[in-house]
């Protein structure tokens, strides 16, 4: 194990290296494989991409659940542009209490994307550390100019020089596993075993066991796989955008790079990438293509599941074809109190106007009851009653 420099990225490359040991070690136990399998070294680089994603994939489910509830309330935000758009500032404030207000976190969108990178970094420069002669690209992180004797008995972080040394003889389909299409043919050398330098400092070696199209033979398949695999998982992403924000200028210039920038970035790129870096990448990719499958289809389960509820609850509450409105009922209270009301007041006046005698003019003799006044009294009794056995009603 190399020593830990607390002034560099060796907080990033330690973890990284020590995933991949884990699993070289764990891969070389199994039968048919062993330390110097270009299998088994394959295979650590893939576990190690599993076991990071793994990892990251209660963030991953956090990200697409932010993503989904900001697109909930995308028209409140844009409401917020159109009016406060010249005001920045109060702009900014408004959509903090916006975002506030519905517990939304924006760094949760992107944290998953931002925790890959050191991890790329972390890797690509693990596996170009295995070999770091003269004109390689190792040196740009740090690592010393060495010769292939020197290369092949240096540490690279967790793994010790015997484990670089297996890495460096390790073969997939022929070819190095750290080796890349661009590598200057002078650093083969470190790929096959050498003596120390004699009193001149001539290092004897043996001509490599493989060619240069060979690499080429290897890497440009992985590369179109990445490049696929990239646009697709783009792809698959840009078809779950809410349909308003395609209009968007801002979205669509970043869609169109998604799909075609990223991909052909990939294969130029690989052109300057080991073959481990490009299994690494067809790994990543896959692995992104099935978690989104699965993870989407959950969340359109629960979605699915919630709106069931939802009309559930409101099949329940709602009154049946034909049936009467239940009593206790608001609006039937208060259309019984009005009636009520309105009866009592009509009753009251009639009996008032009725039972209240007309005032006799002065020396005037007081007039004799009407004969049918008691019949009028009955008929008021009744009408009571009758009032009295609505209200029960």
């Amino acid at each position: 194990m190399s020593s830990f420099n607390p002034m560099s990225l060796d907080y990033v490359y330690y973890p990284v290296s020590g995933i991949m040991w884990v699993w070289h070690k764990v891969f070389s136990f199994v039968p048919g494989l062993g330390p110097d399998s270009g299998i088994t070294w394959a295979l650590s680089v893939i576990f190690l991409v599993l076991t990071l994603r793994a990892i990251l994939y209660k963030p991953f489910v956090r990200q697409i659940r932010t993503t989904r509830q900001m697109q909930e309330f995308q028209p409140q935000m844009q409401a917020l542009r159109k009016k406060y758009g010249k005001d920045r500032q109060k702009l900014a404030l408004e959509m903090q209490k916006l975002q506030k207000e519905h517990g939304f976190n924006p760094l949760l969108g992107c944290l998953p994307a931002l925790l890959q990178v050191p991890v790329f970094i972390g890797l690509f420069h693990v596996l170009r550390s295995f070999n770091r002669m003269s004109g390689g690209t190792a040196q740009m992180f740090g690592s010393p100019d060495m010769n292939a004797y020197e290369t092949r008995h240096t540490a690279n972080y967790f793994f010790s020089a015997t484990d670089v040394q297996s890495f460096l003889d390790a073969r997939l389909f022929g070819v190095p596993l750290s080796s890349y299409v661009q590598e200057p043919v002078a650093q083969f050398q470190a790929f096959m075993p050498v003596s120390p330098p004699d009193a001149n400092g001539v290092i004897a070696y043996i001509e490599p066991n493989f060619e240069k199209w060979w690499i080429i033979a290897l890497s440009v398949p992985l590369m179109i796989v990445a490049a696929l695999a990239t646009h697709f998982n783009s792809r698959a992403s840009i078809a779950r955008q809410p349909v308003a924000s395609l209009d968007n200028p801002q979205t669509a210039i970043m869609n169109r790079l998604m799909l075609w920038v990223f991909p052909i970035g990939v294969l130029v790129g690989g052109f300057f990438l080991p073959v481990a870096i490009l299994i690494y990448w067809v790994t990543q990719n896959i692995w992104t293509y099935c978690q989104q499958h699965i993870v989407f289809g959950k969340l359109d389960k629960e979605d699915e599941e919630k709106k069931r509820l939802a009309q559930e609850k409101r099949a329940e509450n709602a009154p049946k074809p034909g049936a009467k409105p239940k009593k206790g009922g608001a609006a039937t209270s208060l259309t019984k109190a009005a009636e009520t009301v309105a009866d009592d007041a009509e009753g009251t006046a009639a009996e008032a106007a009725d039972a209240a005698p007309s005032k006799p003019t002065p020396g005037a003799k007081p007039k004799p009851q009407h004969p049918s006044a008691n019949a009028r009294q009955q008929q008021r009794n009744q009408q009571q009653r009758n009032r009295n056995k609505k209200r029960k009603r």
